[in-house]
């Protein structure tokens, strides 16, 4: 089997690469010429194509998952089914707890949009740290890949930046649950990241199956007074090599970087940095540009990925509620979407210009018209619960702006 990234170096213009030139509303030519640049990656799951890049829409990522001690299948079914409906372009499965395989399959049956997983989520969850080895990891890794899912989030950070990591203070260390993982298995077997060691048989893997690559982001800050150090500079650096050699190997990679909790006069600086050390599309979780949003974290997370979208991140990790508090309920996860919803929309209205949606909306608000609003909204079913039932406004009633300025 072909990727799509060496189906486009060879020039071809597959159905994945036309559906989502249409979905975009661009030409598939100028696509086709993205794609094999390694700007634009198709990510496929049966006959839904999500393109994720440069000069595409901002794209929002949904995580879901049961954890060790909350173990909740129907929940998270749910939760999967809510993302799709509010219009999640992906979801991660994060599941830690239970028939994690089941779960999986559950989540698969009930939703079509792509799916992604950190796989030493589902290795630490069933075999442990202590007795993993870099066979069960990558057994872990065919399994999900027969599976079909569409992309992986691995951490590829190597004892040398562990090393640089070290000497410098944090507050709040390595806060990447999958990036921590993957250093606590090489503090405990005394080798390198397996994913490094094993490098030459995971590409395969995804060129077979032509899975994106996610290259994670451990080293990202936990806080904003935690800025960019060393161990974050060069695993940016290692990063961006890494997906220049899954580029040669015709895999599709994105880079994940700059997420976290960063000050908000930073992250534009910060984005530009990740976008000049790699062209490939740059998946941003967040990020927080204050500490103190506990139990709003979606609103500040909302505000940074506005910023980081506009700046020119093409991809978005979605923040609840709860972050930092626990595992998030359905209306947890459903507040967290539209949130990132807006800060897309917000981020493509920064780099692109104005949308037409705007506008036609507007133009409907112009002729009060409910209905009409509620098609151009990016959550008409919230704002059709807000409004009123019949009659006007209940903020102004008869001294309505609209009204009494017509004609005049």
């Amino acid at each position: 089997m072909k990727t799509q990234l060496k189906q486009a170096k060879l020039g071809r213009l597959t159905p994945e690469i036309r559906s989502v030139a249409r979905a975009e509303g661009m030409d598939s030519t100028a696509l086709l010429h993205s794609v094999a640049r390694g700007d634009v990656v198709v990510m496929r799951r049966g006959k839904r194509s999500v393109g994720i890049g440069k000069s595409l829409k901002t794209k929002v990522n949904v995580n879901i998952g049961t954890s060790p001690i909350r173990v909740d299948p129907d929940e998270e079914v749910k939760k999967a089914v809510l993302a799709e409906r509010c219009r999640a372009d992906t979801l991660t499965d994060l599941s830690m707890g239970g028939d994690i395989r089941a779960i999986r399959t559950r989540i698969f049956e009930n939703t079509t949009i792509p799916i992604t997983t950190v796989p030493i989520y589902q290795a630490a969850a069933e075999i442990g740290l202590q007795n993993l080895d870099e066979d069960q990891l990558i057994r872990i890794i065919r399994q999900q890949a027969g599976e079909g899912v569409s992309s992986f989030v691995l951490h590829f950070t190597n004892n040398e930046i562990f090393a640089k990591y070290r000497k410098k203070a944090r507050i709040m260390g390595v806060v990447s649950k999958g990036g921590s993982m993957t250093i606590a298995w090489m503090n405990l077997s005394g080798r390198e990241n397996p994913f490094i060691t094993c490098l030459d048989e995971i590409l395969a893997i995804l060129k077979r199956h032509d899975i994106v690559l996610s290259l994670g982001n451990t080293m990202r800050s936990g806080c904003i007074h935690d800025a960019m150090d060393k161990a974050q500079k060069e695993e940016m650096k290692l990063n961006a090599m890494l997906a220049k050699r899954a580029y040669e190997e015709d895999v599709q990679v994105i880079v994940e970087g700059m997420g976290g909790h960063v000050r908000a006069d930073l992250i534009v600086r910060y984005v530009k940095r990740y976008k000049k050390a790699s062209n490939a599309p740059l998946f941003v979780a967040g990020p927080l540009p204050i500490d103190i949003a506990v139990g709003h974290d979606h609103i500040a997370g909302c505000v940074g990925a506005s910023i980081a979208a506009g700046a020119g991140a093409d991809y978005l990790c979605y923040i609840t509620p709860a972050e930092h508090l626990g595992l998030p309920g359905p209306e947890q996860v459903r507040e967290g979407l539209i949130a990132f919803r807006i800060a897309a929309h917000i981020g493509d209205s920064i780099k692109y210009g104005p949308d037409r949606r705007d506008r036609e909306l507007a133009m409907r608000r112009a002729d009060l018209d409910w209905e009409g609003q509620f098609s151009y909204a990016l959550d008409g079913e919230r704002a059709r619960e807000m409004a009123p039932t019949d009659g006007p406004c209940t903020m102004c009633g008869e001294f309505c702006a609209i009204k009494m300025m017509r004609g005049l």
